[in-house]
């Protein structure tokens, strides 16, 4: 089948012809579409790319960022106030990924790959979609539990607020080639301290579900108390309720399962992995 690439001035021009062919699929850095025309992808008919430079912007508005969904990894690491994201960019590719990959991009990426979109879930980020249906802001776990469908929507960005305090946010990523290979799993955590105890707490996982998860009976185990060996022991406990990891050439679902309870400790507790 022959491929035809769309370029368009605005976002508005190209979720239409997103919404107006089913074989359309949007190309911000390729790193996921072009691989998948490399193997053969028989669904794809229509690359659609935009020159819209507002996808590739990062904007800030007192503690709240907004994030273009073209703007690339390599480009979240030159943002000094979005410093606490930066060890997960880094535990993503190497620097030609980083300098292709983008952050809407990552939203589509499958497990075992991912991470930031790990990260984004545990800072209760809000996914910007524009589809047949206009535009329209959706919670990150909502889009992620819809994301096959949204594939035939452009997604404008997204956004979430700057975490309460330096170790408020935290995250692990457990992988076979160190420090940047797929992922056996990914833990982001974001943990609002008041008084003395958790409150809101979100815990969130990669590569324990199809897409990125939180871990709900953790987040429940967690919230109101105050964060210590006993609390933490506790968490590990119910770490693994609700997940669904696959068997692949990393790990086994039962490796996962059986492992995951203990790194999340660790993160909690600031130790070593």
């Amino acid at each position: 089948m022959p491929l035809s690439v769309k370029t368009f001035d605005t976002v508005h021009e190209a979720a239409a012809a997103l919404s107006a062919e089913r074989g359309s699929h949007f190309c911000g850095g390729g790193t996921l579409v072009m691989r998948a025309v490399n193997e053969g992808d028989t669904t794809l008919s229509t690359l659609v790319r935009v020159k819209d430079r507002s996808l590739s912007q990062v904007r800030a508005s007192g503690a709240r960022f907004s994030i273009g969904s073209g703007v690339t990894l390599a480009h979240l690491l030159n943002e000094k106030d979005l410093s606490f994201l930066h060890p997960v960019v880094r535990s993503i590719g190497g620097p030609a990924v980083r300098n292709m990959g983008t952050v809407g991009g990552n939203l589509f990426a499958r497990a075992p790959f991912g991470d930031l979109t790990v990260a984004l879930l545990a800072l209760d980020a809000v996914v910007s979609v524009h589809g047949s249906y206009g535009l329209r802001e959706m919670p990150m776990e909502e889009f992620l539990s819809g994301r096959d469908a949204n594939r035939g929507a452009l997604v404008l960005g997204v956004s979430f607020e700057r975490p309460s305090s330096p170790d408020a946010f935290r995250y692990r990523k457990v992988s076979r080639v160190k420090p940047k290979g797929a992922s056996v799993f990914s833990i982001a955590v974001n943990l609002p301290n008041m008084g003395g105890r958790i409150s809101g707490a979100r815990i969130a996982y990669g590569a324990m579900a199809p897409t990125a998860i939180r871990a709900k009976a953790a987040e429940r185990a967690l919230e109101g108390k105050t964060l210590d060996q006993t609390t933490a022991a506790a968490i590990a406990a119910v770490a693994a309720e609700g997940t669904s990891p696959a068997t692949d050439s990393l790990a086994s679902a039962w490796y996962r399962r059986e492992t995951i309870g203990v790194h999340l400790r660790r993160l909690l507790l600031g130790q070593a992995e």
